[in-house]
């Protein structure tokens, strides 16, 4: 028997409805939904190990999400045919996901817990990654783990200036602002998008309206956790324990030490030698024995009480870790073209922070193929940043690209992607290597990217730069500080890490994460006006070093020549087995690409040197030449005949002058008038059964015309 889920309807603002249902699959987790919008339905469990950890001080989260092949009805890619590893896309969503959920499972639990969404059915009109979030938190909210939610996560997009709910991916591609918001009832607590250049204004107006939607989604999960019947309590776990004497012990000797460290205004490094030192200072006071039993709570004390520190700091005087104010930005400095012999490049150094750029410009089969379960697509213009241990002073192993690297990389890519015209012929590589760090290097990413494409003669729109913005904010005064250009340990003990780029005329992408509730619209105003203040500082700097593109690509910078021909002609320029364009592509030193896109045939070639190009395009033109009914040529004759003679108006291409034709008095020979080798403009009269009809007369003056009676006297 068919067993009847217990079910719950949302209904959203333009009539569509989104529905979440349990009970019917997936029972043995912990908890379990399917969300379904139109025909898109996700199934979303979660399962977490009854034996919590107590030797770890973290939580060993891990959400995965996953979309099947065959909820599109598509086979997979690869030899084995079947999903393999995440896709880049699939990751990005679970790093949407995971930010929103993390922060609201409770402090001291430990425990293995897994979240799992997997799309089992794909409706090409609906975004499954918007309702991910919503899917996560409803398996989560009917389980008895302990999880402070709900919570919930929406596009929206602003579409002919009318914001929109989770638009079907074909609405989207016509978007200004394209924004993913997640967050509790109470407060927003994540953004991530890409827009059009728009005011800090229309941002917050996007953001407001999004979590007025997620509200309704959070209500319709409350619903159906009223409906289940096993509705429980959370489980219980072995709480962290706690000795407040301690604490207090800690905070009594370490905090001036720490809030004078602080202030002091020192490196990263040496900053954090102070502070171990002042940690170790207090740890000598103890024996091993009382060590083993009180250390790791004496670490987490001693963590908190420099979180103080440094928060009273900024809150009482304005000043930070590294003695700027609070809207001050690092000393910077920028170098474009560092790189002899890449096509682009550039390095930025904001403090302790660089990032070198580098711009590779190909052909189209550089492209960046996307094949998805749900999407299938190609970028001509994509970016790579890369986070080398040595960039934080660490030695550990390298693991492959890490999810942090594909979400910083995705944040920089559409950041300056809107910058790219759409008549660039080249596919372009953006590649980022942090080289240092200590706070916002997607952000140095922006600007190095940036400036390393105008260094390689791309011709962007205009300059792009971006700023991480962090926030310090007090519970209980309802003090706080807005803090431009964040270090990390200003990103690891505040409130808010608030990423924002943009041009001198609007934002172009953001990331925020906030972990405050409640965030104030006078704060979020606050933070964009400020960020703003300091992307033009930043976009100064810049022009310091590289104001505009480059007019052209460097000398030994491959070209870019796009042509289109007819496509009947692409076969003749391939040749048979494509010997022509191989032989070709040898003798000129040159890349052809040749694809049909829209019924025309669309040639790219490339090469360093123009007049080995223009051997190609010469070539094209011969096997592509096209005679004109009306046009004149200029020929060479080829053969005599007493008929008339042929003339080849383009290589391999022939056509009759009659003898009629050659001139107006008539002629009675053809040698008379011509010889082979001759030079002769003619014109193109029409074409018979395939032939060319050819004149020359016709460019000559025609003599007057004799009259009547001259005519009978002679």
């Amino acid at each position: 028997m068919i067993p009847q889920p217990i079910k719950e309807t949302i209904q959203l603002a333009d009539g569509r409805t989104i529905s979440i249902e349990t009970g019917k699959l997936a029972k043995q987790a912990d908890g379990s939904v399917v969300v379904r919008m139109g025909n898109t339905m996700l199934l979303a469990t979660v399962v977490a190990s009854k034996d919590v950890k107590t030797d770890i001080d973290f939580l060993p989260l891990t959400l995965d999400y996953r979309e099947k092949f065959a909820s599109a009805g598509k086979f997979p890619g690869g030899f084995f045919k079947r999903e393999g590893r995440p896709s880049t896309e699939e990751i990005l969503v679970m790093r949407l996901v995971d930010r929103v959920l993390r922060p609201l499972f409770p402090k001291d639990y430990h425990a293995e817990t897994q979240v799992m969404i997997q799309l089992m059915s794909h409706d090409e009109n609906i975004q499954a990654d918007a309702l991910a979030g919503l899917a996560a938190s409803a398996a989560l909210s009917l389980s008895d783990i302990p999880f402070a939610g709900p919570i919930s996560e929406v596009r929206v997009a602003k579409i002919d200036d009318k914001l929109v709910i989770n638009p079907s991916l074909a609405d989207a591609e016509f978007a200004t602002i394209d924004l993913m918001v997640g967050g509790t009832e109470d407060s927003v607590t994540m953004v991530e998008g890409q827009m059009e250049e728009v005011s800090e204004e229309e941002m917050i107006e996007a953001i407001e309206f999004a979590h007025q939607a997620i509200k309704i989604q959070i209500e319709g999960q409350k619903r159906l956790a009223e409906k289940v019947a096993k509705s429980q309590p959370k489980r219980d776990y072995p709480r962290a324990e706690e000795d407040e004497a301690l604490k207090e012990r800690v905070e009594k000797e370490t905090y001036d030490k720490l809030y004078a460290i602080a202030k002091e205004g020192t490196g990263k490094h040496e900053r954090s030698e102070k502070f171990s030192e002042v940690k170790e200072a207090f740890l000598s006071q103890f024996d091993e024995e009382e060590l083993a039993e009180t250390g790791k709570m004496i670490s987490e004390y001693f963590h908190d009480t420099m979180k103080k520190a440094v928060r009273d700091l900024i809150l009482n005087e304005g000043l930070r870790l590294d003695g700027r104010h609070t809207n001050e930005i690092r000393d910077i400095w920028v170098e474009p073209g560092y790189l002899p012999s890449a096509h682009g490049s550039a390095v930025f150094t904001r403090g302790e922070t660089q990032a070198l750029a580098t711009v590779t410009l190909g052909t189209s089969r550089e492209v960046n193929m996307i094949d998805g379960a749900t999407l299938r697509s190609e970028e001509k213009f994509y970016l790579h940043y890369n986070f080398p241990p040595f960039s934080t002073g660490e030695a550990r192993p390298l693991r492959g690209t890490s999810r942090r690297e594909i979400g910083h990389g995705h944040l920089a890519q559409r950041a300056l992607e809107p910058m790219i015209p759409e008549d660039v012929p080249y596919t372009i590589r953006v590649v980022s290597d942090i080289l240092e760090s200590n706070g916002s290097s997607s952000m140095a990413t922006v600007c190095s990217g940036s400036m390393a494409l105008m260094d390689a003669g791309i011709q962007i729109k205009k300059p792009v730069s971006g700023i991480a913005m962090g926030l310090i904010y007090d519970e209980e005064s309802k003090n706080y500080a807005v803090l431009s250009d964040i270090l990390g340990d200003e990103d690891h003990l505040g409130d808010m890490d608030f990423k924002v780029t943009g041009t001198k005329d609007g934002i172009t992408a953001c990331q925020m994460d906030i972990k405050i509730k409640d965030l104030k619209r006078e704060i979020l105003e606050k933070a964009l006006h400020q960020a703003k203040e300091g992307r033009m500082h930043i976009m100064e700097q810049m022009a310091k070093g590289i104001e505009e593109p480059r007019k052209q690509v460097k000398d030994f910078v491959p070209k870019m020549v796009k042509i289109e021909i007819a496509k009947d002609f692409i076969g003749a320029v391939i040749g048979k087995g494509g010997k022509d364009i191989q032989q070709l592509q040898e003798d000129t030193d040159t890349t052809i690409v040749i694809e049909e896109v829209d019924g025309k045939g669309i040639i790219e070639i490339m090469g360093t040197d123009m007049d080995k190009i223009q051997k190609v395009l010469d070539r094209i033109d011969v096997i592509t030449f096209e005679p004109t009914v009306g046009e004149v040529y200029e020929g060479r004759v080829t053969s005599i005949k007493d008929f008339g003679a042929f003339i080849e108006i383009a290589p391999g291409t022939e056509g009759l002058l009659h003898i009629s034709e050659i001139d107006w008095k008539r002629v009675e020979k053809v040698s008379d008038e011509l010889k082979e080798g001759d030079m002769v403009k003619v014109k193109l009269l029409g074409m018979d059964r395939g032939k060319m009809k050819l004149s020359r007369k016709v460019l000559l003056p025609r003599p007057p015309r004799k009259d009547k009676k001259e005519e009978e006297n002679k």
